[in-house]
Parts: C-alpha cells; sequence; structure tokens
C-alpha cells in the first residue's frame, strides 16, 4: 500500500473524528439528562435529583470542553489537507459551518457558563432554562453537522457553476428526505450512548455498595430510556438503510458483501469478504432474506459489486463488518435494557449481581454502535466525498506531500494520546469517587449491602 497524501491525509482526519465523535454523541444525550434531573429536581424537591446533577455537571463539562476542543482541530483540515473540497463546496459547506456556529456555539456559549457557576447566582427558573438552552444547543449542533455530511452523501439542492458546487435550493440541503432520516438516527444514537452509561454508573455504584439512592433513580432512567428508545433506533436505522439502498447502491453492496448480482439475494450474516477474489470465506447466509431487508419481497433483484466500474467500487470489508457491529451493539443495547426493566417489575433488579455485572460492562456498546455506523457511511462512500460529483483524491490539497502529512499525522497522534491518556483518568477518578456518601438502601430494596472491594 503507498502511502500517498490522500491515504495519509484520509487517515489523519479518520483519526481525528474518531476521537472526536466519542464526545458529541454522550454530551448531546448528557445535556438532555441534565436539563431533564434539574426539572425534576425543582419539580419534587428531592434532593438526590440534585445529588445527581452536580456529579453528571463535573462529567458533562470535561466532556464538553473536550469535545470543543477535538471539534476545532478537526475543522482546521478542511483548509490545510482538504483545500481543494472547500474551494469546490465552500459555498455550502461554509454556511453549514456558520450556522452551527452562529446558533448551536451561541446557545452554549451563552448558557453554559451559567449552568456551571450560576447555581446560586440566577432564579431557578432561569437556572433551568440555561440548562435546556444548553441541551437546544448541543442538538442543533449536531443538526448542522449532519446537514453537513448528509449532503455529502447524497448531494441535493445545487447546481454547478465554472466547476464549483453552488447551492441552489436550501430546503432540499436543510430539510431533505435524507437529513430528516439521518439526524434523528444521530441523535438517537447519543441519547442511547448517555443512557447506557448512566446505567453504568448506577449498576458500578450498586455493585459497590455506594450511592443507593442514586444508583436506583440512574438505573431505571438509564435502563428505561433505552427499552423506550432502541426500536425506534432499530426502525430508523431500517429507514437509513433504505436510503442508502435508493441512493448509494454501491456502498449498500459492499455492506452486504454481495460481489455479484442476485435474485433472489441472500442476507450473508457473516463471513470474510475477500477482495482479492470478489467472494466470502466462511459466509453464514440465509437465501432470499437479502431481497426482503431490501425491499420488503422475498424476489427483488439486488445489484452486486461487480456491476459498478472497478475506479467506483467502494471498500468492503469495513463496511460490512462495522454494519454488523453496530447492529450488534444495537441488539446487546436492547437485551440490556429489556432485560432490566423486566427484572425491576418483578422487584429483582438489584438482587440480580450477575445482571448489574452486565449492565456496568455495557458502558461503551453505545460509543462502538456510533462509532461504526460512522466508519460504515464514512468508508462506504469511498471513492467519493461528495458522492458522485467529487472524488477523494481530487479533492485533497494540491500542494501537500507525504512526509508533510506524516509529520502532521504524528504529531496529532503524540498529542491526542496524552491528552485523551490524563482524560480517561480523570474520567474514571470522577466516576469512581463522584458519587461516594455511603448509605443504607430504603426498607424493601432486598438488597446486598455488603459494598465490592
Amino acid at each position: 500500500m503507498e502511502l500517498d497524501p490522500v491515504l495519509l491525509s484520509r487517515i489523519q482526519f479518520a483519526f481525528v473524528v474518531s476521537f472526536h465523535i466519542i464526545f458529541p454523541s454522550f454530551t448531546i444525550g448528557l445535556a438532555a439528562w441534565l436539563a431533564t434531573i434539574e426539572g425534576m429536581s425543582m419539580a419534587t424537591r428531592n434532593p438526590v435529583y440534585r445529588r445527581l446533577f452536580d456529579f453528571w455537571l463535573k462529567v458533562f463539562a470535561l466532556s464538553f470542553a473536550m469535545g470543543v476542543v477535538s471539534g476545532i482541530v478537526m475543522a482546521f483540515q478542511f483548509g490545510t489537507n482538504w483545500s481543494a473540497l472547500s474551494e469546490r463546496t465552500g459555498s455550502i459547506q461554509g454556511p453549514l459551518l456558520g450556522y452551527e456556529a452562529f446558533t448551536a456555539f451561541l446557545l452554549e456559549a451563552s448558557f453554559f457558563g451559567i449552568m456551571l457557576l450560576g447555581r446560586d447566582r440566577t432564579p431557578p427558573w432561569f437556572y433551568f432554562f440555561s440548562c435546556c438552552m444548553v441541551a437546544l444547543g448541543t442538538m442543533l449542533s449536531s443538526y448542522w453537522i449532519l446537514c453537513n455530511n448528509s449532503w455529502m452523501q447524497v448531494p441535493l439542492g445545487h447546481t454547478i457553476v465554472d466547476g464549483k458546487l453552488i447551492p441552489d435550493d436550501w430546503k432540499a440541503i436543510l430539510l431533505g428526505p435524507v437529513q430528516r432520516i439521518r439526524w434523528p438516527h444521530m441523535l438517537l444514537g447519543a441519547f442511547l450512548t448517555t443512557s447506557m452509561c448512566v446505567a453504568a454508573t448506577g449498576a458500578w455504584h450498586r455493585l459497590r455498595g455506594t450511592a443507593w439512592e442514586e444508583s436506583r433513580v440512574m438505573l431505571d432512567w438509564g435502563l428505561g430510556l433505552a427499552a423506550v428508545l432502541i426500536p425506534a433506533q432499530i426502525l430508523l436505522g431500517h429507514l437509513a438503510g433504505d436510503i442508502v439502498h435508493k441512493y448509494q447502491p454501491a456502498k449498500f453492496a459492499a455492506i452486504e458483501a454481495r460481489w455479484h448480482d442476485e435474485q433472489p439475494a441472500a442476507e450473508v450474516l457473516v463471513g470474510w469478504p475477500d477482495e482479492a477474489t470478489g467472494r466470502n470465506l466462511y459466509a453464514l447466509s440465509i437465501p432470499r432474506l437479502g431481497s426482503f431487508i431490501a425491499t420488503g419481497t422475498w424476489d427483488s433483484k439486488e445489484v452486486g459489486i461487480d456491476s459498478f466500474p472497478v475506479q467506483d467500487r467502494p471498500p468492503v470489508l469495513i463496511p460490512f463488518w462495522t454494519f454488523r457491529i453496530m447492529v450488534g451493539m444495537a441488539l446487546v443495547m436492547m437485551a440490556i435494557s429489556w432485560g432490566g426493566v423486566l427484572l425491576r417489575v418483578l422487584g429483582r433488579l438489584e438482587d440480580e449481581r450477575w445482571f448489574l455485572w452486565l449492565a456496568f460492562l455495557s458502558f461503551p456498546t453505545g460509543f462502538v454502535a456510533v462509532l461504526a455506523g460512522w466508519f460504515t457511511a464514512e468508508v462506504g462512500r469511498q471513492p467519493w466525498v461528495v458522492y458522485g460529483l467529487l472524488r477523494t483524491k481530487d479533492a485533497v490539497t494540491p500542494s501537500l506531500s507525504t512526509p508533510m502529512v506524516l509529520a502532521s499525522l504524528a504529531g496529532y497522534i503524540l498529542v491526542y494520546s496524552l491528552i485523551y491518556a490524563f482524560g480517561v483518568v480523570y474520567f474514571y477518578r470522577l466516576m469512581r469517587d463522584g458519587l461516594t456518601r455511603r448509605t443504607q438502601p430504603a426498607a424493601g430494596y432486598g438488597l446486598n449491602t455488603e459494598p465490592v472491594q
């Protein structure tokens, strides 16, 4: 494999965006969680909600700061590594990124300081309002980013003037059929990520014998929200797949590892796509299921990868497996959340330590699902950076050389390794020590009160 500036720039951007997306996928849901428990604190005067708010606010502040820093660094690369992309598409992508700053960042910057420092300086209603505005700002930020990415995935509402992509229908760009599915899909992914982290934190404290009341709230709210959201997320995921099937047939064929046209089409559950020979090794497949998943019928003809010119074919191995990892994480979240709700109904949730361990160990499932989904979308889009209009190799900065990108990539890896290592340690200490008040459970909990050592 030749390490040319295009490949290295792709690796660099993938490295940076993979670190960055971890934080928005967590803080979007966490901001909504903070606003919710602040509202519950006002409505019920229950001190448990205040203690939970103070704990999660620290986690949110650190996550938010690291997300902003990594996002700014990521945006720099549009000028350093992808200037041809900026020149060709700047009249569309520039305003979208600008709208994010003018709306989302404005709300977050205006009200986040009140969340951190204004508890005793503002009326309770205004403090709650500030929490809601920060939550709205995080969701608006995801909206504009998804507008940008959805347009790159399926470009709509543009015209070409002197080789440049110019907007001519902002409604199609902002509210097109692709955006209407992909943005809610991303939002629910963020909410699920947060809900699993909240439930895992509750399980952790329950296992340690600390923060009895707070851990019960976190378990109930985290598992309950995930149980409600996961069916909707699976449905949105299917609708997103319909969009890929309609607008990006080569990507769809790569996700399915379908090398040749099939009628009816089988569904490859697992296997090892061998791009050298154009076949799947060790494949486990179900006849006709591929047609049903794609069209809802059992006998539709589905296109294979060899139907596309070689230069237009995406990689197969990565989107094939990342898609299945994403689906697998969704099934794990569904099993744990529904199982937790069932145990709560039976009054056995706190007694089943095996389940508490499962709930605790499930905290990465949302992050893994979000990362796997983005890799599926982005790798499957290749060789296009703007699908069907601008190839990735034509979007890179012309003056880039291999040593230049190697140096910047090495710098990113070094700095991110140091910063994120300290961040992970601090996150761990916050999660471990943030709720250490030991209390006895209320009557009827039926718990083992011995803490885990």
